[in-house]
């Protein structure tokens, strides 16, 4: 599904990883791991399109990534450090503006997605008034709500209690069986009910994947 050939990137005049090269495919579940500076969120933003400071190849299903962007945008749904929500709005607000703009309205969808992350009634409360462990929530549920085939999660655990931990598992788990594929960062030791592969970016570059 992804392909990365030979990354290189640098950041103030440092080299964050380089000769980086490893594949995704379909049914996979990957962690990437490296220490604080590493360049985990630096090159999940890269894989993502949203920087372009790089050397190397990405290929999706073959292809260079340059030459079908709206396919691979299409593709991909990208979760970063913050819940990226509206907290003026509701999440049910929240995640109608998200099916908006993916091209489909299903109140149904949502609703069910907003259940099972634990929210059933709080769908008409703005996310101000919710906690951080909340708000993370209402992003979450915007993954049983993409079509995308993969998952690129930067730190999803983030302020969420052993519950909200155990279900995200069992998420991700999830979306390996039905055929899609993750790529995530996480300091938390996962617990999933499928194979899992790493990627070290402290790792010496033969061993890194």
């Amino acid at each position: 599904m992804l392909s990365v050939n030979a990354l290189h990137c640098e950041r103030d005049e440092r080299v964050l990883f380089s000769d980086l090269s490893f594949t995704i495919k379909l049914g996979e579940v990957w962690q990437l791991q490296g220490a604080n500076g590493s360049g985990k969120t630096t090159l999940l933003r890269i894989l993502c399109g949203l920087n372009h400071d790089y050397e190397g190849d990405i290929l999706w299903q073959g292809e260079p990534v340059r030459r079908q962007v709206e396919e691979f945008r299409a593709g991909v749904f990208y979760l970063g450090h913050s819940p990226a929500i509206n907290k003026t709005l509701t999440p049910l607000q929240n995640l109608r503006w998200f099916c908006a703009v993916s091209g489909f309205a299903d109140d149904a969808a949502i609703m069910a997605a907003l259940a099972e992350q634990g929210l059933r009634g709080y769908e008409e409360v703005p996310c101000r008034h919710l906690s951080a462990g909340q708000q993370r929530r209402v992003s979450l549920a915007r993954l049983a709500l993409s079509p995308a085939s993969l998952w690129i999660l930067d730190e999803p655990f983030t302020a969420l209690d052993r519950f909200g931990v155990a279900a995200l598992e069992r998420q991700v788990a999830a979306k390996a069986r039905a055929g899609g594929a993750v790529l995530l960062t996480t300091h938390h030791q996962l617990r999933l009910d499928c194979e899992l592969q790493r990627i070290d970016l402290d790792a010496p570059r033969e061993t890194r994947a």
